[in-house]
């Protein structure tokens, strides 16, 4: 750590001034001459202090142009190390596009050699497509010859191409026709076998009707029994049921008769609703008990009488 100006002069001084001169008798030394040596002293301290501030001056001055001077230098070294790394990053950048490119025109070269031998490839067939042309044109000069001796006798026709369009419509017209004819002979086939089947097969349909519709005779005539029997069945419930609503009818009024003869027996106004048929039942049921315990009471005392 740097020591301060103030300090550093004061402990300086105070070394000048604790180094003294060899001891003398200062007994015989006159205050005067001991003031003057003092005073000497700090001029020499004083002078002392001079050379070395000047001195301390000197080197601080020489450490601060030294330091900058390194700083300076990092920064260069910064520099130049911040250039070299972009100068490897340009560098190795450049090489990866080189191997692209490498590649690139390896695969191009590639595809290029297969386009060519495509190429030799089609060109041997072109050619030998143009040899068989060239051969089925001479085998058809004699035939060129005699469409155009054809064109002499049908003035009509100026070129070949037109008397070959005439002969190729004509042909695809009898082609048609055959083919149009093919079909109308097979229709005409499958219509006599059709007739045919049919004169076979009429009596054999005729006996089927008869013996479907002497079934289906039979099943009417069925079905009209059972209905006949199920009406008859319906008509019998029909009257069963009406007995039975009847007799329901009847045992509802006794059951209500009763019931209003109970009410009257107990002198109570009637409570039950009059379509209540089971509560009257009920009462009427409870007061024949009522009436049987009482009756039953009485034959006791009535048998208990006559043995007292």
């Amino acid at each position: 750590m740097a020591v301060p100006w103030e300090e550093y002069f004061q402990l300086v001084l105070e070394e000048k001034l604790s180094t003294k001169i060899p001891e003398q008798n200062m007994d015989h030394v006159p205050p005067v001459l001991r003031l003057l040596e003092k005073r000497q002293e700090l001029m020499d301290a004083d002078r002392g202090l001079q050379a070395q501030k000047e001195v301390f001056e000197t080197t601080k001055a020489s450490l601060k142009q030294r330091w900058e001077q390194l700083e300076q230098k990092e920064q260069e070294l910064k520099g130049s190390f911040i250039r070299f790394e972009k100068f490897l990053q340009d560098a190795e950048a450049r090489r990866s596009r080189a191997l692209r490119r490498a590649e690139e025109e390896r695969h191009l070269a590639g595809r290029r050699e297969a386009e060519a031998l495509r190429l030799r490839a089609q060109l041997a067939e072109l050619q030998r497509e143009r040899a068989r042309l060239q051969r089925g044109l001479q085998r058809l000069e004699p035939c060129a010859r005699l469409l155009g001796q054809m064109l002499e006798l049908l003035p009509e026709f100026q070129e070949v191409p037109e008397l070959v369009a005439r002969f190729d419509g004509l042909a695809d017209m009898q082609a048609a026709l055959r083919l149009t004819e093919r079909q109308r002979l097979a229709e005409l086939e499958e219509a006599r076998a059709r007739l045919q089947r049919l004169r076979d097969s009429w009596q054999d349909e005729l006996l089927l009707q008869g013996q479907r519709r002497a079934h289906l005779l039979e099943r009417l005539e069925s079905a009209r029994e059972r209905t006949l029997h199920w009406e008859s069945k319906w008509i019998q419930i029909q009257n069963t049921a009406a007995e039975k609503t009847l007799l329901l009818g009847r045992t509802r009024m006794a059951v209500l008769n009763m019931y209003h003869l109970v009410c009257q027996h107990q002198r109570r106004p009637p409570a039950l609703d009059v379509e209540d048929t089971e509560g009257q039942l009920e009462q009427v049921k409870l007061s024949i008990l009522d009436l049987s315990a009482m009756l039953a009471g009485l034959r006791e005392a009535e048998s208990a009488a006559p043995t007292s």
